[in-house]
C-alpha cells in the first residue's frame, strides 16, 4: 500500500535530482538523491513501484528539460499550450525509464537478499544505457553528469564512461537505503541476511569510492602530454530569428569576418566557427562561397565552420545536410563531415504518420540527409573529431572519432534555440565527460554561447558568456594516448546490463519456485 510519506519521498527524489544539475549545480546532493525513492519502494508491489518511480522521473525531467518548450514555442511556431504539452509528454517518456528502474529494483530486492548498494547501481546504469541507445535516444540529464564540477571523482570515466559515475551515485543512495533498512526493518530477512551482507557490501563500495578518489587525484596531479596547439573560437551571437533571413545575410557574414580578423592577431593554427555559421549553403551559392574562400586565404590559417550543404538525392532530387567543413590556409576544402545523429523533429521527422501536426522546427525544405562516416579531419598539427550540436552528448559516437585517431574533439553548436534557460549550461557540462572519457581536449564553438575549452582532465580552461559576441583564443594539448574507454567502449555498462539480467532471472526463478 502506498502511503502519503511514500509519495512525498518519491517526489523529494525528483526534486533532489533536479538540484544536482545546472544551473543549480548542487552536485553533492546527487549522492543522496535517489535514497528517498529507494526507501519508499520498500515492500511495495510492482505496480506501486512503477507509479512511485514515474513520479520521481516526471519531476526529475520536467525540472531538467523544461527548456524544450522554449525551442518549440519561440522558434518552432507551435502554440504555447501545445509546446508545454509536448515537453510534458517528452518528460513522461523519459520518466518511464525511472519507473522501469523502480519496478525492476523492487522485483530484484523482494526476491533476493542482495543489498541495494549493489543492486540499485547496476539496474540504474542498465536503464541509462538503454535510454542512450533506444530509437528515441535522448540521454540528457544522466545522473553522472551532475558531477561535472567534481573533478577528482569523474576521472574514472576514462575507463567506465559517464556510467561509472552514475554507478557510484546510485550506490551511495543504495547504501543509505540499506542502513535505513537495517535500523528500521526487524523482519527475518533483514535481521539475518541483510545484517550480514550489507556491512560487507557497504565496505566494498567505500573502498571502490576511495580508490576512485585516489585515481582521480593522481590523474589531476599528472602533467598533460601531447602537442600544444593554439585555437580560436568565434561566437557570432546571431539571433535565431534573423539567422536565415536574407535581409540580414550580409550582417551575419560580416560579423564572422570581423571577429575572425580579431582572432587572427593571436596567430592561431585554426579558427572555429559555430554550427550553421554561414547563412547560405556553402558550395551552392557561388558568389558567397567564393567570398568566404577569398577571406580564408587572407587569414592564413585553417578554418573549421558549420554550414548547410546541398547533397544529391534520388533522381533529380537533392537534400540538405548539416555539415562541418575544414579549409586549409590556401582556401582548399580539406575535409567535410556530415552530421550523423540528427535531431528528431528538428532535422528529420520520425513517425510522420503518427505526429503529422508537429512537423519540423527548422527553416529548411525536406529532411536533412544523415551522414554515414565518422570523419577525422587531418591537419599538420592535430587530428580533429568534429561533433555537431547535440552529438556531443552521445558517448559512443564521440568515442568512435577518438578511436579513429582524433586527438582533439571540436563541437560546434547553435544553442540560440534554448534562450536563457538551463539548456546551454547543461549542454556544455556534458562535454566535460567526453574530454575525460577519451583523454582529449574539447573545443566548443557555440553561436550564442557557451563557447570554451576543456582540457583532457575535464577542467574548463575558459568559457564565454551567453548572448554576447566573443573571441576566445587558447593553447590546448592534443590527446596523446587512447584511453581504456576509447579502446574498449562501454565494457562497464555491459557488465551492469549482464548483472541486471542475471538478477532478474534469479528473481524470476525464485518466484517460480515459490509458486510451487
Amino acid at each position: 500500500m502506498v502511503k502519503k510519506a511514500d509519495i512525498v519521498m518519491s517526489a523529494a527524489s525528483g526534486g533532489l535530482l533536479v538540484l544536482g544539475f545546472p544551473v543549480f549545480n548542487a552536485y553533492f546532493i546527487a549522492w543522496i538523491a535517489i535514497a528517498p525513492l529507494l526507501i519508499a519502494l520498500r515492500g511495495k508491489s510492482l505496480k506501486s513501484s512503477f507509479r512511485l518511480g514515474g513520479l520521481t522521473g516526471i519531476i526529475y525531467f520536467i525540472g531538467t528539460i523544461y527548456w524544450v518548450y522554449h525551442s518549440m514555442y519561440y522558434y518552432g511556431g507551435l502554440p504555447l499550450p501545445l509546446s508545454i504539452l509536448l515537453m510534458i509528454l517528452l518528460s513522461i517518456s523519459q520518466a518511464l525509464y525511472i519507473a522501469g528502474f523502480s519496478m525492476l529494483f523492487t522485483f530484484i530486492t523482494s526476491r533476493s537478499v542482495l543489498p541495494a548498494v549493489l543492486s540499485a547501481p547496476v539496474v540504474w546504469v542498465t536503464l541509462e544505457y538503454v535510454r542512450t541507445y533506444t530509437i528515441f535516444s535522448f540521454p540528457w540529464s544522466m545522473l553522472g553528469y551532475s558531477q561535472h564540477n567534481f573533478l577528482p571523482i569523474i576521472q574514472i570515466a576514462d575507463m567506465t564512461g559517464v556510467y561509472g559515475i552514475s554507478f557510484l551515485l546510485a550506490a551511495s543512495s543504495g547504501m543509505i537505503h540499506d542502513i535505513a533498512v537495517i535500523w528500521t526493518d526487524r523482519s527475518e530477512i533483514a535481521g539475518k541476511a541483510l545484517r550480514r551482507l550489507s556491512p560487507l557490501c557497504i565496505m566494498i563500495f567505500l573502498l571502490a569510492l576511495a580508490a576512485s578518489f585516489y585515481y582521480g587525484h593522481e590523474k589531476l596531479e599528472g602533467k598533460e602530454e601531447g602537442r600544444e596547439i593554439t585555437v580560436s573560437v568565434i561566437q557570432g551571437n546571431i539571433e535565431q530569428g534573423i539567422k536565415w533571413d536574407s535581409r540580414f545575410r550580409r550582417k551575419v557574414i560580416d560579423t564572422y569576418k570581423k571577429l575572425s580578423i580579431k582572432a587572427s592577431i593571436d596567430r592561431p593554427q585554426i579558427i572555429v566557427w559555430p554550427e550553421s555559421a554561414l547563412p547560405f549553403a556553402f558550395g551552392n551559392d557561388k558568389d558567397q562561397t567564393d567570398e568566404i574562400v577569398a577571406f580564408q586565404k587572407e587569414l592564413e590559417t585553417h578554418l573549421l565552420f558549420g554550414s548547410i550543404m546541398v547533397k544529391p538525392g534520388k533522381g533529380k532530387e537533392s537534400r540538405l545536410s548539416n555539415s562541418a567543413l575544414l579549409l586549409s590556409p590556401e582556401g582548399e576544402i580539406l575535409s567535410v563531415y556530415d552530421k550523423i545523429h540528427l535531431v528528431p523533429y528538428g532535422e528529420y521527422v520520425p513517425l510522420k504518420e503518427l505526429f503529422p501536426f508537429v512537423g519540423k522546427m527548422v527553416a529548411a525544405i525536406g529532411d536533412f540527409a544523415r551522414g554515414q562516416e565518422t570523419t577525422v579531419m587531418e591537419t599538420p598539427f592535430a587530428k580533429i573529431g568534429n561533433l555537431i550540436c547535440y552529438e556531443i552528448i552521445f558517448p559512443g559516437l564521440v568515442r568512435k572519432f577518438a578511436d579513429s585517431g582524433a586527438n582533439v574533439l571540436v563541437t560546434i553548436t547553435n544553442d540560440a534555440w534554448f534562450g536563457h534557460t538551463a539548456a546551454p549550461y547543461q549542454h556544455f557540462s556534458m562535454a566535460v565527460f567526453r574530454a575525460v572519457e577519451n583523454r582529449a581536449p574539447v573545443v566548443r564553438a557555440a553561436n550564442t554561447g557557451i563557447s570554451g575549452f576543456i582540457d583532457s582532465r575535464g577542467r574548463i580552461i575558459r568559457e564565454s558568456g551567453l548572448f554576447v559576441e566573443d573571441v576566445l583564443t587558447q593553447t590546448v594539448n592534443t590527446g596523446l594516448k587512447k584511453s581504456f574507454y576509447t579502446k574498449y567502449g562501454d565494457v562497464f555498462a555491459y557488465i551492469c546490463i549482464v548483472s541486471s539480467l542475471l538478477l532478474f532471472v534469479w528473481g524470476f526463478l525464485t518466484a517460480k519456485r515459490e509458486n510451487f
